[in-house]
């Protein structure tokens, strides 16, 4: 008998950006702050802000890098003016 093949793997949803993570992240933190969530959903909410939190740190890291060659590695203080 022929073995039928693998089922496809699922397909993954892309990466939010740094907007979006930072919003859904938003309304995890007030969701969980507000304490109304049950122990199963808190748990799953609080592995969705890790995940979330480091997507941010990745990206301001990567933009910190990409400012720091700029401005020729010399960060230069920001004048809101």
């Amino acid at each position: 008998m022929a073995k039928s093949p693998a089922p496809p793997a699922p397909a993954t949803a892309p990466e939010p950006s740094y907007e979006q993570a930072l919003a859904e992240l938003d309304r995890l933190v007030q969701a969980m702050e507000a304490g109304q969530l049950p122990l199963d959903q808190l748990l799953a909410s609080y592995r969705r802000a890790a995940e979330l939190l480091a997507l941010c740190r990745t990206r301001l890291d990567a933009v910190e890098q990409q400012v720091k060659v700029l401005e020729a590695g010399q960060l230069a203080p920001w004048s809101a003016t």
